[in-house]
């Protein structure tokens, strides 16, 4: 079954480009389109939809709004936030708001193609350095309230587990942590499926802004 991707973007150009790269995909085709994130929710309700490729820079509502809408919807698409900028503010709000990931618009086809497919298998596309490198420069807008009310949601996992988040945190893969915990990656996978439960986070993009909520892991990528 072919994936069905949602491109939201206020320049038809761009949107006319997406859409060239989806349709020589076999497994992808793009069912809907959007000039602003207004437009998007609007078309959603009416389109089943698996992934949307979405902008953060357009006219009525923004895409960090939109994003933030969708997500909060029940079986809501995966988002993949699409910036001009690295690091930009925006995408960093895009990931709280609840996005899979962020990507810059210039990236090579065969890279937005894998992380569409990543994304629509329920993993996040932002490299964890990458993931990691963007909280560090925006820790400053997380939440002011104090750790010690989000802390709380740690303790429902095992130590195990607790070392598994740090080190997502920190920016290492899977196949790192596994070598560095002496464990499978199978193993470590499932580590992480059991922390996203615990937690009820969508992915390990949401892992890391946790962790800089608790106070798990300072600016700087430390662990506390």
């Amino acid at each position: 079954m072919s994936i069905r991707v949602m491109l939201v973007d206020d320049q038809v150009l761009l949107r006319t480009g997406f859409r060239m790269v989806l349709a020589a995909q076999p497994d992808m085709e793009v069912v809907a389109e959007a000039g602003d994130g207004a437009e998007a929710i609007e078309v959603l309700r009416a389109t089943a939809v698996d992934v949307v490729l979405m902008d953060v820079r357009m006219p009525r509502l923004d895409g960090v709004e939109a994003t933030r809408r969708i997500c909060a919807e029940p079986g809501a698409p995966k988002v993949l936030i699409l910036t001009t900028f690295d690091l930009d503010e925006y995408a960093f709000s895009g990931l709280k708001a609840g996005a899979s990931g962020f990507m810059l618009k210039d990236v090579p086809p065969a890279e937005l193609l894998g992380a569409i497919r990543s994304v629509h298998s329920g993993d996040a596309v932002v490299a964890p350095s990458t993931t990691r490198r963007l909280l560090d420069r925006f820790a400053p807008m997380l939440p002011s309230s104090g750790p010690e009310p989000r802390q709380k949601e740690l303790d429902r996992l095992t130590e195990r587990e607790r070392e598994v988040m740090l080190l997502v945190a920190q920016g290492l893969s899977n196949g790192e942590i596994a070598a560095r915990l002496v464990l499978s990656e199978a193993t470590v996978k499932t580590h992480v499926g059991r922390i996203l439960t615990k937690l009820g986070l969508r992915d390990r993009v949401q892992v890391v802004v946790l962790a800089y909520e608790t106070g798990l892991v300072r600016a700087g990528g430390g662990a506390v």
